[in-house]
């Protein structure tokens, strides 16, 4: 039996002889593109190359990406554990040509892996065309001797890729694999398409054409992008219908079982599944620098981790456990991701500290659950009020409960709990009404119903690339700034400090398409908005424009050292003098 490692090693190697360069993973947090919280596909650390806005040493490119599906619309969080293929971390496998070879080279490529270096059975191989692509239809037929009835043409948009509303775009090609007439399910484009007999396990997308406002075009030099889940092609080249029955998985369930002393297969089951998926997920997000938190990224991890944690709580462990499974995860994924390696002692810190923290609450929260299931039937119904106060007072996220419950066969009041959700932030609303403090004007309280908090990305990065997601004049939200105006600005992440804790906010400068704009000033809302006082110096800043941010790199370190320095100070007069020195 090949392991995962063997697998993903045979791509690379496959790939790298037929010309690709083997490009590292890029990390999880995108470095160019503001729409992604995280990297979902092995094509994003490529974007630019696609667009033709970046170019390289390399033409072909080959990858094993790490990627996260939680959060946003990518969001696969309640899935998984309850079933077979849902991951919120998960490695895709890649090869890329950027304006060299084109349709028949990939198919060739993609024919020849998966039957000969993968040894698959060809008859039990069947993939699906865009309609119209029969230029991909007729290169199956002859390089891989399909008939038509293993050629199914698709008419929707699951067999054509686009970056965007504009932008390269063009048709897929998917491989699926055939799992036999024993498993219920009918071939793509099927009624019964859902079911679990053909599973997809490469997607080849030929980018052909860009799309322009009102027109497509095609593309003077055509480019290739393919994914192939490895815990997919895993499963099927192990003989297994379950990715979390592959030998990566296996070993991090079995670990799993082995630190809460129960069965990996009995009724703990699901709750090992979760256990082996978001310590993945958070490890990895914690190696490449995100760190737990109330918002932004750092709450999604804060979220996979506490689902994991809440499932051992329940498994019976009563001390913090999570952090113990890190050195088996270690020794399965360290070799291919050094990272993992390196961030060891942080990854197994943050862990335990966080379940520490948890269990505080945890209990007490679970006690208010069993109270409301206590003597009733299943299909029940959570009421939202005590969602939220759970939510509210406890820290634990909506789909936390949610997940609990389903166990017990209830669901949660989601209108309740929004309501609760809405009377907590009117409320805010009227306590800080009036207040003249420009970070809390009632503006940024509007603007907090309707928009996240802001990433804040300066702990790791100086730079970085973000969506503008409103912009403000007075107590007013408007659609753009014009050159030689001003006003302020959120934006969906930021490197710029924004000023709290007796730290001055960054300053900087914005650069976009045809416009500049410097930031003189930085705060931060208790919603935890970023507000940048910016002045135009060319071109239009407009709501929904993507920007390029930089921080003044050398007044941040100033500053800092500045605000150190103070602290230090002031804990020696403290020393000194006694605890009645304050600072003011």
């Amino acid at each position: 039996m090949s392991s995962v490692n063997d697998i993903r090693a045979t791509f690379l190697d496959y790939f790298g002889r037929n010309g690709h360069e083997i490009v590292a993973s890029s990390p999880l947090v995108p470095q160019n593109d503001p729409t992604l919280m995280f990297a979902n596909s092995g094509m994003v650390q490529f974007k630019n190359l696609f667009t033709g806005a970046e170019t390289r040493d390399y033409v072909r490119a080959t990858t094993a990406q790490k990627c996260v599906r939680a959060g946003g619309k990518h969001n696969d969080l309640e899935n998984v554990g309850y079933t077979a293929r849902h991951h919120t971390f998960f490695e895709m496998l890649g090869n890329f040509s950027f304006g060299d070879y084109f349709k028949e080279n990939a198919i060739e490529l993609a024919w020849n892996l998966i039957t000969k270096e993968y040894g698959l059975d060809a008859s039990k191989l069947l993939v699906t065309v865009y309609h119209e692509d029969d230029e991909a239809a007729n290169l199956w037929k002859k390089i891989a001797g399909l008939g038509d009835d293993r050629i199914i043409r698709i008419a929707t948009s699951d067999n054509f890729w686009a970056m965007g509303d504009t932008g390269p775009c063009g048709p897929c090609s998917e491989i699926f694999y055939d799992h036999g007439d024993h498993i219920p399910g009918g071939p793509p484009g099927s009624p019964d398409e859902d079911g679990d007999r053909f599973i997809e396990i490469w997607n080849l997308v030929f980018m052909q054409f860009e799309q322009m406002p009102g027109e497509r075009i095609a593309l003077p030099k055509p480019s290739i992008d393919t994914g192939m889940g490895l815990e997919r092609i895993a499963a099927v080249l192990q003989g297994k219908h379950d990715n979390y029955d592959i030998d990566l998985m296996r070993a991090l369930i079995e670990a799993s079982a082995d630190v809460s002393g129960t069965d990996a297969n009995g009724s703990h089951n699901i709750s090992h599944r979760v256990v082996a998926d978001h310590l993945r997920a958070s490890s990895f997000l914690i190696a490449d620098g995100v760190l737990p938190s109330n918002e932004g990224r750092g709450y999604v991890l804060r979220r996979i981790m506490r689902r994991a944690m809440r499932h051992i709580h329940q498994m019976g462990c009563a001390d913090p456990t999570m952090y113990r499974l890190v050195p088996t995860l270690v020794a399965e994924m360290g070799a291919q991701y050094g990272e993992l390696g390196r961030a060891q002692s942080l990854i197994t810190e943050t862990l335990k500290l966080e379940e520490t923290r948890f269990k505080e609450t945890l209990g007490r929260g679970l006690r208010i659950l069993n109270d409301e299931l206590s003597g009733k039937p299943s299909g029940g119904t959570l009421d939202g009020a005590t969602a939220f106060k759970l939510y509210d007072t406890f820290g634990f996220p909506l789909d936390l409960t949610q997940d609990f419950m389903r166990g017990y066969g209830w669901q949660v009041d989601l209108n309740g709990f929004n309501a609760a959700m809405d009377a907590q932030k009117a409320n805010a609303r009227r306590a800080w009404s009036g207040s003249g403090d420009s970070a809390t004007e009632t503006i940024w309280l509007d603007l907090a119903q309707n928009l996240e908090p802001t990433e804040f990305l300066g702990y790791t990065s100086d730079s970085a690339e973000a969506i503008v997601a409103a912009l403000v004049d007075g107590n007013a939200e408007i659609g753009e700034i014009g050159k030689g105006g001003k006003g302020r600005m959120v934006v969906n992440q930021t490197p710029f400090y924004g000023e709290s804790g007796g730290q001055l906010g960054d300053v900087g400068t914005i650069s976009w398409d045809k416009g500049s704009a410097r930031v003189t000033d930085t705060q931060k809302t208790p919603s935890g908005l970023f507000i940048h006082h910016v002045e135009i110096d060319a071109g239009t800043l407009a709501k929904g424009q993507e920007v390029r941010l930089q921080i003044d790199v050398s007044r941040r370190l100033r500053l800092r050292a500045n605000h150190s320095a103070t602290h230090l100070l002031h804990e020696s007069l403290r020393l000194v003098l006694g605890d009645h020195v304050a600072q003011k």
